[in-house]
């Protein structure tokens, strides 16, 4: 799901998940590591971006187990 958002907000800018230079992503617990790691791999190829994998105590909604934020970058569009 937080791929999916990413996604959505990538396209609002006219980029897509190829664009994506970094990830962070934070976890709280490594029961979520593997399910977090097969939907990173599956949509990123290589050479995937850079990307950094925390394991955090909590986020202020304690629903959330998952966080991640990107970094994108896109060549300049050209008239």
């Amino acid at each position: 799901m937080c791929f999916k958002n990413i996604s959505a907000v990538l396209d609002s800018a006219n980029m897509k998940l190829s664009d994506i230079v970094r990830i962070n992503a934070y976890v709280t617990d490594r029961a979520h590591l593997p399910g977090y790691m097969k939907v990173r791999d599956r949509l990123f190829g290589d050479p995937a971006p850079a990307s950094t994998l925390m394991i955090v105590s909590g986020f202020a909604r304690e629903a959330f187990k998952v966080e991640i934020e990107v970094i994108a970058a896109a060549p300049p569009v050209t008239d």
